[in-house]
């Protein structure tokens, strides 16, 4: 698979609403960032889950 390829498949993935899990925290969060965090390398405090940054806070929300 091309490198443009792979791109364009991880485009749709995220279009569709598809997150990877992340095992470490982004380096410079900005506010309204979303990851899926495996809970285990990377636990932002409840566990895996989708989490949103929130810049105001500096914190990681749990979503849902």
């Amino acid at each position: 698979m091309s490198e443009l390829q792979k791109i364009s498949v991880a485009i749709s993935l995220i279009g569709l609403g598809h997150l990877d899990k992340t095992t470490a925290a982004p380096i410079k969060p900005r506010d309204g960032d979303v990851r899926y965090a495996d809970g285990i390398s990377w636990n932002p405090g409840s566990g895996v889950g989708v989490y949103y940054y929130k810049g105001a806070t500096s914190a990681w929300v749990l979503l849902g």
